[in-house]
């Protein structure tokens, strides 16, 4: 997959399908969406081109912050996965958000060559989002492409989104969230240094320091698969939180990999979240806080285990 920053460097040899969107998360909606799209675009001997743009537009034209469901280099990997030619980012500026559809398609044709584009019911581009489904299709019989509508992809009656993704695991539900991703939910930044507390217990941890902006899940403990450096993957268990028994400052996300003996300082580790085991809680002293782990532990393992065998 080749990825491009600017649509004027592009030179794409055939004509191409489209598709504009922040797709964070890469999740089963957009999975049906780009999935449908790219089937179309190589049975017809065209590429398939998906367009999105950094920042997210929603900081640049000043609404709230929305934490992250992945960041650039995780989508890039995951949309290689599901079989696009080219990705564009392109950075989104007020002057790309005062941009008229019609100029914006337009470029797309000419660079890209654009011969359908496909988006979701709700879909909209250009300034004050004047591109909606209606005009797009307007401006393809006027240009010369087509607009493929995908409806969106339900989950037991319910559209799969970012947002009810980000929900489930604000509120903890792991399986919710897995079950919209496709896949475990992955929280991958830098092994930092701790206080070491854990490996004076007898129980050493990894302090991840995850990228500026990603979603954290809910505060807690959680059966996870730890990825090395390297490709190695480990069970771990996993607490999301501000560790109340040790007065600990600040959110911190600590995994134990079981089994594992080594340095992990300064390394990229990666944690997919596969079940959630209990709330974060208070013990009354260092040896209840370290059984109850040792119990974390044993579970963590029969549910990894578990899911090893299926």
């Amino acid at each position: 997959m080749r990825i491009a920053h600017v649509l004027e460097q592009v030179d794409l040899a055939r004509p191409s399908h489209v598709t504009v969107g922040a797709f964070d998360g890469i999740h089963r909606g957009h999975q049906h969406l780009i999935g449908s799209m790219t089937e179309a675009a190589h049975e017809a001997g065209r590429a398939a081109v998906v367009v999105t743009f950094d920042p997210h537009p929603g900081v640049v034209l000043g609404r709230s912050p929305v934490a992250s469901l992945s960041t650039l280099d995780e989508r890039a990997v995951l949309l290689e996965r599901l079989g696009v030619d080219l990705l564009a980012i392109l950075r989104f500026t007020p002057e790309v958000a005062g941009t008229p559809a019609a100029r914006f398609v337009a470029a797309m044709q000419r660079y890209l060559g654009l011969t359908e584009l496909w988006v979701g019911h709700d879909f909209a581009l250009g300034h004050r989002r004047e591109g909606n489904v209606t005009r797009l299709r307007e401006m393809g019989e006027e240009m010369g492409f087509a607009v493929r509508v995908v409806e969106p992809f339900l989950l037991r009656g319910k559209p799969v989104s970012s947002t009810r993704i980000r929900a489930a695991l604000t509120a903890g539900d792991i399986d919710e969230a897995n079950e919209c991703l496709g896949r475990p939910y992955r929280l991958a930044g830098t092994v930092i240094h701790g206080r070491g507390l854990g490996r004076t217990l007898g129980v050493p941890t990894a302090n991840l320091e995850p990228p500026q902006g990603r979603l954290v899940p809910a505060n807690g403990v959680y059966a996870c698969r730890a990825e090395v450096e390297g490709g190695e993957v480990w069970p771990a268990v996993t607490n999301v939180g501000v560790r109340p028994t040790i007065a600990a400052k600040g959110l911190t996300v600590e995994a134990h990999l079981l089994g594992f003996e080594g340095d992990l300082y300064g390394q990229r580790l990666a944690l997919d979240f596969i079940a959630w085991l209990r709330d974060e809680e208070i013990f009354p002293s260092l040896n209840a806080l370290v059984e109850q782990v040792r119990r974390d532990i044993e579970q963590a393992r029969r549910i990894l285990e578990g899911l090893s065998a299926d």
